[in-house]
Order: structure tokens, then C-alpha cells, then sequence
């Protein structure tokens, strides 16, 4: 199993995405959980562009405090929505030979699904925990329903498993 840990960078990490305590608090958890049994942690940043606010050498840009990776974990950015969009990721899961793949991060309803069913097309077993994603409001739906609609209804039995915290820590000590 490797942990991808997938978008939580200061310029979205606060109190604006839906149940915003627990999320960092259950992904925390889930990382120092994989750390202490020898499960890889690959962090990914998305890069919005140069001028953009949300690029490299932006402060925004920079993975959030709370869930900073330590030294020698590997970090990949990314220019979509997918992860698998940058070619070195791919090909280093690829090389891997692993095909369990725990997703965590942000956003639900953009680059964690995107994600996750990219991953799904290639074969890939995905596992995200139960309240290890999160989202903002937007226009059409608030971020409790977002998260809803993908954990409970659009990813379960078609692109992934969506276990409980208990369960997830179980998949990372086996």
C-alpha cells in the first residue's frame, strides 16, 4: 500500500472546508499511522501557475503545517486535477508494483476525485477513509453535501472503498 496525500496546502487548509477539525485530525492520524508502519507517504501539490498565488515559491502553495511531510518523503506536483497527471508519479506507482493506493486530501469534489477515479481506470485498488477529504461551499451544494455525494453515494462500489477510520488503520497494519 503507498498513502497519497493529495492537495492540503496552506492557501486552502482553514476553517472554510467542511468539518475542518476532523479532517486534519483523521488525516493526520492516518499519516502517522502509515509512517509507523512502513507504508509510504507520497505528498502532491497542485500548481495553479506562475502569477497565480498558488505556485511554486508561493506561500499558499506550501503543504500545510499540520500534515508537513518529513524528510525523504517524495513530493510530486501536479498542473490538473489528477494526480496521474504528472508522468514521474505515475510512473514511479507503476514501478511500484503496489496496487492498494489510500487517498487523502483536498478538494472532495476536484483533484481527490479526479484522483481517484484515474487511479481506479488503471487498476488501481483505492481505499479513502472516511473523513479524509474535504471541500469548501459552492454554488450548487454546500461542502457537507459535496462530501456526502462522492464518500457515500458516487465513490463506494463503483471507483473505491470509503471504510471507517478503524477500518483504514486496519488495512495500514496489515
Amino acid at each position: 500500500m503507498k498513502l497519497l496525500v493529495i492537495d492540503i496546502q496552506k492557501g486552502i487548509t482553514d476553517e472554510r472546508l467542511y468539518a475542518f477539525e476532523s479532517f486534519i485530525s483523521n488525516t493526520t492520524k492516518i499519516i502517522e499511522t502509515a509512517r509507523q508502519n512502513n507504508v509510504e507517504v507520497i505528498y502532491v501539490q497542485h500548481d495553479d501557475g506562475p502569477g497565480s498565488g498558488f505556485s511554486i515559491g508561493d506561500r499558499d502553495f506550501e503543504i500545510a503545517d499540520q500534515v508537513a511531510p518529513r524528510d525523504g518523503e517524495k513530493i510530486f506536483y501536479k498542473t490538473i486535477n489528477s494526480a496521474f497527471g504528472n508522468k514521474e508519479l505515475t510512473e514511479y506507482l507503476e514501478q511500484s508494483n503496489e496496487k492498494d493506493l489510500m487517498i487523502v486530501g483536498l478538494q472532495t469534489n476536484f483533484c481527490i476525485d479526479a484522483t481517484v477515479k484515474s487511479a481506479f481506470e488503471r487498476g488501481y485498488n483505492v481505499i479513502i477513509p472516511q473523513g479524509t477529504n474535504s471541500t469548501f461551499d459552492n454554488d450548487y451544494m454546500d461542502g457537507e453535501t459535496t462530501y456526502r455525494y462522492y464518500n457515500e453515494m458516487m465513490w463506494p462500489k463503483r471507483f473505491a472503498q470509503c471504510p471507517s477510520m478503524e477500518e483504514a488503520i486496519g488495512k495500514i497494519k496489515q
